[in-house]
């Protein structure tokens, strides 16, 4: 009988040892995960460009600096808008070309209807000038989607930042 009660210890110790071995590892794995990074306004568009909180201080910023203002509406899980983002962020000319402009990214929609001349889709991106007008002429390449830009179109987004700068210039 005693035999028996020593057994039930031993195999209780070694079952205890065991289990404080996993929970210690367990432990470690959580004290090495990376702490996450608070998310900045660029939500990875372009961290190092100045980007605007709100639609309202976008439009106050872009009448008093007389810079055109640039909208990219997008939702965090869309995989064109994923897309679009790494291929926006990636392009050296359009991040230098983006300096001149007051920059605002949207992941929900405004009570503004000026801003979805078209429908509600993502990813879209609109141009307004400085006068706080939507510029219904600078569209991307499709009839039904007017403002929408996949990866492919990075050249078309760039030739129509430039229109919108063009356009600010000759107009004013």
């Amino acid at each position: 009988m005693e035999r028996n009660y020593v057994s039930v210890f031993l195999l209780l110790i070694v079952i205890s040892c065991a289990l404080a071995k996993d929970a210690g590892k367990k432990d470690s794995k959580d004290t090495t995960a990376k702490p996450k990074l608070p998310q900045t306004l660029s939500r990875g568009w372009g961290d190092q460009l100045i980007w605007t909180q709100t639609y309202e201080e976008a439009l106050f910023r872009s009448k008093h600096s007389q810079k055109p203002l640039m909208i990219i509406h997008h939702l965090e899980d869309c995989p064109h808008s994923q897309a679009l983002k790494k291929v926006f962020a990636e392009h050296k000319d359009i991040q230098k070309l983006a300096e001149k402009f007051i920059l605002l990214n949207l992941v929900y929609e405004t009570t503004d209807k000026n801003l979805a001349p078209d429908g509600q889709y993502v990813p879209r991106v609109l141009f307004i000038d400085p006068s706080l007008t939507v510029r219904a002429d600078i569209t991307g390449r499709y009839s039904n989607r007017l403002y929408a830009y996949e990866p492919s179109d990075i050249s078309l987004l760039y030739s129509n930042m430039q229109k919108a700068l063009k356009l600010l210039k000759t107009e004013l």
